[in-house]
């Protein structure tokens, strides 16, 4: 918290410092960047468009791949662009209003809720194909993956909504340089010249019960399937049945590891550099390569890619 002295005024402009101790090779950081931004758009479209055109991909499994696909391409769009043009636009570049940075606040939350909820309903998924494998068409039905899916949008769109109020009810009067990337809650925090504490309070709370209710959805789905696949003899079916779980619990590991560091405290952040690479990792690394996991672990994606790119260049010929 700021203090405040009598003469403030309301903020209406932040000004992101980004990287700015990457300055003399900010060309390389751009690079580096873009390169992985267009690499996720292109993987996570091609996710998208090999489950929609293989009928042999349409499965309520990769329903929730497809969706988790989407949300990963908006994710990134939410906060890369304007973290590139603080790189290569001047000062005007880093510059985001008051309103501007609390709707991407409340859109990178909202996205983020939404894929600890997707992951779990992926991990239920698993549950059910493995342990109950003869009820799977009626617990796990179209209409059931639909409802599941939209559940999931629908809660992570509600979890931002009071931490968003509480930091709209706080007073901003100077200096309005947030050290990050985005606008992060984190960083903004540190600016504020009111009591943080009821916010503080909030964001744990709320980051605490997506993370535990969704976590704890994962834990019992994957320690059932641990438990059915140690009753299962021959160790040919253990590794075929653990090999169609494997890309989401490596998924799962590395999206749940950087979560649980980065918002399940009270206090702001001391180290605000180790946090911008933190922030890096689960903002663009793992979105970038979560369509790679699903592709080299999951033996029916890589024969969707395969096929569909055979099947063009054959028509290419």
């Amino acid at each position: 918290m700021q203090p405040c002295d009598q003469n403030w005024t309301h903020i209406t402009e932040f000004v992101m410092v980004g990287f700015a101790e990457v300055h003399e090779t900010r060309c390389l950081f751009f690079t580096l960047f873009l390169t992985m931004y267009l690499l996720t758009l292109v993987e996570n479209l091609a996710i998208i468009l090999v489950v929609g055109l293989d009928h042999r991909l349409r499965r309520p499994m990769y329903v929730f791949l497809t969706h988790l696909s989407c949300l990963e391409i908006w994710y990134t769009s939410v906060t890369v662009p304007k973290m590139l043009a603080g790189f290569i636009a001047g000062d005007g570049g880093k510059n985001i209003s008051y309103v501007g940075c609390l709707s991407q606040l409340f859109i990178f939350t909202f996205l983020g809720a939404t894929e600890c909820f997707l992951l779990a309903a992926m991990a239920y998924d698993r549950y059910v194909a493995i342990c109950m494998p003869l009820r799977y068409g009626a617990l796990v039905s179209w209409g059931s993956c639909i409802r599941l899916s939209a559940a999931c949008w629908l809660v992570g769109f509600l979890t931002p909504i009071l931490p968003i109020y509480l930091m709209s009810r706080l007073t901003f009067c100077g200096p309005n340089v947030i050290d990050h990337f985005f606008c992060d809650a984190s960083p903004l925090l540190a600016l504020s010249c009111s009591d943080v504490t009821l916010k503080e309070t909030a964001d744990f709370l709320v980051s605490l019960a997506v993370l535990l209710t969704s976590s704890t959805v994962i834990a019992v789905s994957y320690g059932n399937i641990v438990w059915t696949l140690l009753r299962i003899r021959s160790a040919a079916e253990r590794r075929k049945a653990f090999s169609t779980c494997a890309a989401h619990l490596t998924v799962v590991s590395l999206f749940y590891g950087t979560l649980f560091f980065m918002y399940v405290r009270t206090k702001v952040a001391p180290s605000i550099n180790f946090n911008k690479v933190v922030s890096v990792f689960y903002s663009i690394v793992t979105p970038m390569l979560n369509p790679l996991i699903y592709s080299l672990r999951n033996k029916e994606v890589k024969g969707a890619l395969s096929r569909a790119f055979s099947s063009r260049s054959w028509k290419g010929q």
